[in-house]
């Protein structure tokens, strides 16, 4: 399934990017990691997916915002007890967390919980893209090294 994706180039990197920073369970890097080998340009690459995964993230953020708990347990498939938790952890430490939506599993409960919390949208926003950003570039240089 994730060929399919690399065979679109940019495009296909930034719906990847997109679907995999909303609660599907889904990832990119082996999109990302596939185009830069096949010899696309890698910055291009760590903009378009920076890009796509941050809307992505910044998608789950509007729903926490905008949705009730019961539609996110129902529709995401999201525990209220995981929300809470991470509320939780999050309280104190502000909007600035969303650095951290990058993360497997509990990145894209980070954004909700966010949303729900209805943190700083400008910080979250600024936050948000920094982390990702920096998670691609990371892949890049590790792609590179291996290949």
């Amino acid at each position: 399934m994730l060929d399919g994706f690399v065979e679109y180039g940019y495009i296909g990197l930034f719906l990847a990017s997109f679907l995999a920073a909303t609660i599907l369970p889904f990832g990119s890097e082996v999109v990302f990691a596939g185009l830069i080998a096949l010899g696309m340009n890698a910055w291009g690459c760590i903009i378009i997916a920076s890009v796509g995964n941050w809307l992505g993230g910044m998608t789950n953020y509007l729903l926490g915002r905008l949705g009730k708990v019961e539609w996110i347990e129902k529709y995401l498939k999201v525990d209220k007890g995981k929300i809470d938790k991470v509320q939780h952890w999050l309280e104190g430490k502000g909007a600035f967390m969303a650095f951290f939506s990058f993360l497997p599993v509990v990145g894209d409960v980070i954004a909700l919980a966010l949303g729900f919390m209805r943190a700083n949208v400008y910080i979250v926003n600024v936050s948000m893209f920094l982390g990702k950003f920096a998670r691609y570039v990371l892949i890049m240089y590790g792609v590179n090294w291996i290949f």
